[in-house]
């Protein structure tokens, strides 16, 4: 009956902890051999408490580029490194067009003011000075209408149509390719997965064995590609929308722009 009630003790220690243990320690211990038992059934939780204890610590000490590179070795140094460089070629096409959307982005209502002044005064060259020392398309769109402004209003309208799509057309420069990225990466990333599931299966094919260990370490490996792959995807999308918006802005300010441009030219003209 002793020995039965150790047995339970023993149990209940392992099972809830520290309170368990105390409720362990008020049961009676008659026989050494339950003792030798109860000390040996301990020692394994007190160890395991104890690795635990120090995994936890290495995880929490471990820096963030040292993690990054064990995800990065474990799913595979080729698949993840095409993933990588999609990342890197997707983001130099993404920071050059949004210098360049930024520099042709400009005060649009100053520019036409100080236009619209000079043509008002009939200072028409010194109008075309001021358009041709001006960044961005408005500026150039302006001075391709004033280049065209003795061929009357029909040539000079159809200049600016024309001129403007040229323009719109340099601002979406280099976007295809940022969709391009952003629809590779995850595809490497599934790639990379279903070869990784293939390998976890050979594995299991040469252990001849289902081992919980083999299956769930071969699909963990397997599933860091596709994970890598969805993140540059996600990080390129935010800057493809970026510079959608700021194409977006730009193109109805020229359109605002040709507009004015044409009334200003009336006035002139008159």
């Amino acid at each position: 009956m002793k020995k039965l009630i150790a047995i339970v003790a023993l149990f209940g220690v392992l099972s809830f902890g520290a309170t368990q243990k105390l409720m362990a320690q008020e049961v009676e211990a008659t026989a050494d051999a339950e003792q030798v038992e109860a000390v040996a059934e301990e020692t394994p939780a007190v160890e395991a408490d104890a690795v635990a204890a120090d995994y936890e610590e290495e995880i929490v000490e471990q820096p963030l580029h040292q993690a990054i590179k064990i995800k990065f070795i474990e799913g595979g140094a080729g698949f993840m490194a095409l993933v990588v460089i999609a990342l890197i070629l997707g983001l130099a096409l993404a920071f050059e067009r949004i210098i360049y959307l930024n520099l042709s982005d400009i005060d649009t209502k100053k520019f036409i003011a100080k236009f619209e002044d000079k043509m008002k005064s009939g200072d028409v060259e010194g109008a075309k000075e001021f358009c041709r020392n001006t960044r961005g398309p408005v500026a150039s769109i302006y001075y391709q209408g004033l280049l065209h402004l003795d061929q009357g209003y029909d040539a000079v309208e159809s200049t600016i149509e024309a001129y403007g799509s040229v323009k719109q057309k340099e601002l979406e420069n280099g976007l295809s390719w940022i969709s391009l990225f952003i629809a590779l990466a995850p595809s490497l990333g599934f790639l990379g997965t279903v070869i990784g599931m293939i390998q976890a299966f050979d594995d299991i094919q040469a252990a001849g064995d289902m081992s919980p260990q083999i299956v769930a370490g071969g699909i963990k490996v397997a599933l860091i590609t596709t994970v890598a792959g969805l993140i540059v995807a996600m990080i390129l999308q935010v800057f493809f929308n970026y510079c959608l918006s700021k194409i977006e802005g730009i193109t109805g300010k020229m359109e605002d722009a040709s507009v004015r441009f044409m009334d200003t030219l009336v006035e002139y003209k008159k």
